[in-house]
């Protein structure tokens, strides 16, 4: 999901109102969290075709992303879903390709 320019003008303006004090460090964050994208939740499809969209075997991909074999193919395969930094990764590398992360 792209941010929209309407949302990332705001929140420039109030980055702004931040840097000149008006705006505390709290407030801030808070509007930080909301701004974030959201994190697409990957089904094994999903997972395997990011994989083979980046012309990579299970084993490469798993030395890119830095875990084990085992959980590419328990991703693929269903048995396990990644979560936390590893979705976050993956929703990365499928809208930036590989190379963002090389």
């Amino acid at each position: 999901m792209k941010t929209s320019r309407i949302l990332n003008e705001v929140h420039e303006s109030v980055a702004g109102l931040h840097k000149s004090g008006l705006v505390d460090k709290k407030t801030m964050r808070e509007f930080d969290v909301l701004c974030l994208k959201n994190i697409k939740d990957l089904n094994p499809q999903d997972i395997k075709k990011i994989r083979e969209k980046e012309h990579v075997s299970q084993s490469l991909f798993a030395a890119y992303l830095n875990i084990s074999v085992s959980a590419i193919r328990k991703w693929e395969s269903g048995e396990k879903k990644p979560s936390g930094m590893a979705l976050r990764l993956l929703n990365l590398i499928r809208n930036k390709g590989l190379e963002i992360i090389i």
